[in-house]
């Protein structure tokens, strides 16, 4: 199985992400990302696949320790999709080993009407991780890229002056966004964006999956099928996102979202990937403090 290996090594990580990521996004097409691919794995690979996803969500609970004690970096996780591309899960199975301690999750929904009396960031900026924890964004700013571009219509609930309306402003809005982001990373802030990439056959199976499935049911909505009806224009404002956005220090991973043993896989290997750029490291203690451990020691011992 040519996957991540059981001792994890960031060479092989490398290896095994390379393909989904993109760090310049100036020659990206969506066309030419499959939204089915397994990087040549099969059906026959899932049980290896889920104990490498174990392995990798143990190094990533390993990691994330050294994080929170380091208190030097964070990390910002960013998930856009399609409905039903499997953020939620993928999010959940991802993270299950972790400290909950170290990390923040936020779900972004439609704006309020607070919201939308600030500007678009505003929400999202109030959600930056801190020092030493792992922020995930369900959604983010990024959905002023998409359905705000696929119903311009919403524009005009966020009373923004006409002179900042014109054939500018999406360009304006993907500059603001890779401005943010770099000030971020410049900021000990790592930053990786992931785009869960589902077909629109695979959508329709698990909207009639929801629909036919009694404890599924809650999952569905019928705003669901008139966003389905958008498709096209979706995929479109998806393209131009990752085309502007893609940025060495901030990059997009496009995740195969089709099958969800996979996209997990890929997903944790790339988060367990960002906190090794770190060089993580608990911190060193000094002499006065390891003097006090020692004393705090011999009290300790002398207790009957």
């Amino acid at each position: 199985m040519d996957a991540l290996p059981k001792d994890i090594k960031t060479s092989h990580v490398r290896k095994f992400i390379k393909p989904y990521v993109v760090r310049d996004g100036s020659k990206f097409h969506l066309k030419d990302h499959d939204p089915s691919d397994t990087h040549h794995l099969n059906s026959e690979d899932r049980p290896e696949a889920k104990e490498i996803l174990q392995q990798g969500v143990e190094a990533l609970n390993r990691l994330q320790d050294i994080l929170y004690a380091q208190g030097q970096w964070g990390l910002l996780l960013i998930f856009q999709a399609m409905d039903a591309a499997g953020k939620d899960g993928t999010i959940k199975h991802v993270m299950s080993g972790v400290n909950p301690q170290g990390v923040d999750v936020f779900s972004f929904k439609t704006p309020s009407n607070e919201d939308l009396a600030h500007d678009y960031m505003w929400r999202s900026l109030r959600c930056i991780p801190s020092r030493g924890k792992i922020g995930i964004f369900n959604r983010s700013y990024y959905e002023e890229t998409l359905v705000v571009r696929v119903h311009p219509e919403l524009l005009d609930k966020q009373q923004i002056p006409d002179q900042f309306r014109g054939d500018h402003f999406w360009r304006h809005r993907f500059e603001d966004i890779n401005a943010l982001e770099r000030y971020l990373t410049r900021n000990g802030i790592a930053v990786r964006k992931f785009f869960l990439h589902l077909s629109r056959k695979e959508q329709k199976k698990r909207f009639l999956e929801r629909l036919t499935n009694p404890d599924k049911n809650w999952k569905f909505s019928s705003s669901d099928v008139k966003e389905r009806q958008h498709w096209d224009h979706y995929q479109e404002a998806y393209e131009k996102m990752i085309r502007n956005t893609s940025s060495a220090h901030a990059p997009w991973i496009v995740v195969p979202a089709d099958n969800k043993w996979f996209s997990r896989l890929l997903v944790v290997a790339c988060v367990v990937d960002a906190l090794q750029e770190m060089n993580l490291a608990y911190p060193v203690i000094s002499a006065a403090k390891l003097a006090e451990l020692k004393d705090a020691r011999r009290q300790l011992e002398k207790e009957k």
